[in-house]
This record gives C-alpha cells, sequence and structure tokens, in this order.
C-alpha cells in the first residue's frame, strides 16, 4: 500500500533547503545487472545515500543522532519503477522530507536520468521511492520521540507536522 504522500517533485521547490537534498551519479559497472541495467536493489541503496548525505549535510549522522539518542529505522520502503537506468547514465537522486509525526517520519525520492537530450529541468523519470523511518532508542531499539533538536535541524515547525493521512 502506498503512503498517501506527496512525492518529492511536487514539494520540492516549496520546501526549505534543510528538508531536501540531491546527489548527482553516474551509472558504472557495478550498478548493473545480467540484464545489463541497474538492478532494482541498486535504486533503494541510491534512496539510502541520499538520505545519509542530507542528514550529514545537516550534522545529524549516525553518531550525531545517537548522541542525540533516537535514530530512524526503517519501517517500509515503497518503490515505483518507470524505466531501466544504463552503463553511463548521469542521474539525479532527490530526497525530501515530506512528513514529520511524533515517531515517525516519511522521505520521498525521485531517480531521474539526466543525460544531455533528457526534458531540461525535470529530466527522465527512473523511478520513485517512499521511506516511512521510525525513530528508536539506539540501546534499546524501542520507539522514541525525535529529539527537537532532530525536528529543527531538518527544517521542521517546532510542533510536529501531521498529514492528513500517514
Amino acid at each position: 500500500m502506498k503512503l498517501s504522500i506527496p512525492d518529492a517533485d511536487t514539494l520540492w521547490d516549496g520546501l526549505p533547503p534543510a528538508r531536501r537534498h540531491e546527489l548527482r551519479l553516474r551509472v558504472g559497472p557495478e550498478h548493473l545487472d545480467e540484464m545489463n541495467h541497474v538492478n532494482n536493489t541498486v535504486y533503494l541503496v541510491w534512496c539510502e545515500q541520499v538520505a545519509r548525505a542530507h542528514a550529514e549535510r545537516l550534522g545529524l549522522g549516525t553518531d550525531a543522532l545517537r548522541a542525540l539518542g533516537a535514530v530512524p529505522v526503517a519501517r517500509q520502503h515503497i518503490i515505483t519503477y518507470h524505466r531501466p537506468a544504463l552503463l553511463g547514465d548521469r542521474v539525479r537522486v532527490r530526497t525530501a522530507l515530506t512528513v514529520h509525526a511524533g515517531l515517525r517520519s516519511v522521505r520521498a525520492y525521485t531517480v531521474d536520468r539526466v543525460n544531455g537530450g533528457d526534458p531540461p529541468q525535470r529530466g527522465l523519470r527512473l523511478a520513485e521511492c517512499q521511506t516511512e523511518w521510525v525513530w528508536v532508542d539506539p540501546d534499546t531499539g524501542r520507539p522514541r520521540r525525535t529529539p527537537a533538536a532532530v525536528i529543527e535541524r531538518f527544517g521542521f515547525a517546532s510542533q510536529p507536522q501531521f498529514p492528513a493521512r500517514l
């Protein structure tokens, strides 16, 4: 079941920079499967890479989060694949933190090919992903409310933002 949260494109321009991040990469041989296109699991790896880079950019890498007493763990990933990426393709991976509600956060991701000749600015959509993250105590693994410092640094208002339906 897909979470009823807007995708990263819908929100991208309207979100503060603290709530979004982008990586660019080139498809290498290590990303390919026996069909000579990017393996479906690589898209998830890219989504996790952009999420980690986003957190690290804001000073919220794993060590910093552990020190604050809460780390996010994935509860659910939903990926929709549209077309394959091939060797040498230039790829843009974007993430946007779309929702924060107490124990949970949702990230939306888009993966676009941005080769010369692809539609300018948008690129050619390869995949979309959403991940629901649950915040837990790093020592006990038990659910824990997100620390206020994390909420603020990721650009959310001081009060959690509740979606119409999560």
